[in-house]
Order: structure tokens, then sequence, then C-alpha cells
């Protein structure tokens, strides 16, 4: 299972990457539509929907790298008041869960960028499957940190504090 965490922890460092270039982009491509309306009094048809398309991988590739730096929220004060031995079991029924979750954003996000196949983004003329493959594809990402998550719980045998 090594490769496991070396494979969970090599992907959130090339994401970590993309998101910068995903985020300096839309910011770019904002600032020049801004410029372009206000100073030359022009309109960039297509920024409004690249910098929309651009925020929604933004959000699916951070909540991959949240999830793996555990930024996600909870409540410690009620974490930390427990014994180890249910501090465990939650933790490996949060992470069993988890991963529940993202097979179904695998399944069900396939499921819909098929069924939405054949439909063309206006502005930018792109295959709206393009666009919405970020739900399944985040979901792959994200089992693969849960699974790393549940397997490094498993093998611990105690919590630390």
């Amino acid at each position: 299972m090594f490769t496991l965490k070396r494979l969970s922890r090599s992907l959130n460092h090339w994401i970590e990457y993309l998101l910068f270039g995903l985020g300096f982009t839309m910011a770019i491509i904002v600032a020049v539509q801004v410029f372009f309306r206000y100073v030359l009094n022009q309109s960039l048809f297509w920024s409004e929907e690249l910098a929309r398309f651009l925020m929604v991988w933004l959000t699916f590739f951070g909540a991959s790298v949240a999830y793996y730096r555990k930024a996600n929220p909870g409540i410690d004060v009620l974490y930390l008041r427990m014994p180890a031995s249910i501090r465990k079991a939650s933790a490996l029924l949060i992470h069993t869960v988890s991963i529940t979750l993202f097979c179904v954003m695998i399944f069900y996000g396939f499921q819909f960028a098929y069924f939405i196949r054949l439909q063309i983004s206006p502005a930018l003329q792109l295959p709206k499957w393009i666009v919405l493959s970020i739900i399944p594809l985040s979901g792959l990402i994200l089992l693969v940190h849960g699974i790393n998550f549940l397997i490094t719980e498993l093998k611990r045998g105690h919590i630390d504090n």
C-alpha cells in the first residue's frame, strides 16, 4: 500500500500546481474582460463562460486538495473527548461513508456526462461533457485519497492525541 500513499501524495502535488494555473488563468481572463468592457467598450463574448467553467474545475479540484489536507469541517471538541476506540471507529466510518460518496460521484458523474454528451456550450462551442467530466475525475481522485486514509487508519494501532 506504499504505492497508494505515493500515488495520493503525487496526485495532490500535481493538482495543487494545476489549481494555481487554473486560478491564475481565470483571474487573467476576468481582468482582460474588465479591460475590454470598460476601457475599450467591447465585450469578449466567451470570457464569462470560460471563467465559469474554470471555476467549476477549481471547485472540484480544490475539494480534493482540501480532503487530502484534512481541511474539511469537523467538530474537534467532541472528537478529542471521545475514547480512542470510539475515535478509531468514527474515523473508519467517516472514511467508509466518504468512499461511498466518491463512488457515487464517479458512477453518476459518468452517467451525467454521457447524458449531455451532445450538448454544446453556447459561447465556446465546447462539448459540455468535457466540462462535466470533472465530476467523475475528481471523484476518482477523492477515492484514491479516501482509500489511502482508510488503509492508513486500519493499519494504525491506536489514535494519537
